[in-house]
């Protein structure tokens, strides 16, 4: 393995990282309605302010998502639109199994 694909790897494994959590979930799939006020997603979460932001600072260091600044309010936007495609799939794949299970189970 060279070094740049040990870097690429890396890269991913990061924002699979950042995927890993069911809060960051949430957010990657709030904004993939739509860019967000950070006050509106923790308003949806029901979790401070400061748990919010170091949730999408996780988000943000792994390249999934972008902010915008307007005036006081800090919006956020997903930058990689592609990952609710992966979310999609793994959703998928999680209800099959559900089912192939619940058939063996019969």
């Amino acid at each position: 393995m060279t070094g740049a694909e040990r870097s690429l790897l890396v890269a991913k494994a990061k924002a699979l990282k950042a995927l890993g959590h069911p809060t960051r979930l949430f957010m990657v799939e709030e904004l993939s309605k739509g860019e967000c006020c950070v006050c509106s997603l923790v308003e949806r979460i029901d979790a401070d302010f400061s748990t919010v932001s170091k949730h999408l600072s996780v988000l943000k260091e792994a390249g999934l998502v972008e902010i915008e600044k307007r005036g006081q309010k800090v919006f956020y936007r997903l930058r990689a639109t592609c990952v609710t495609q992966f979310i999609g799939c793994i959703e998928t794949a999680i209800r099959e199994n559900a089912e192939r299970y619940a058939k063996l189970a019969r």
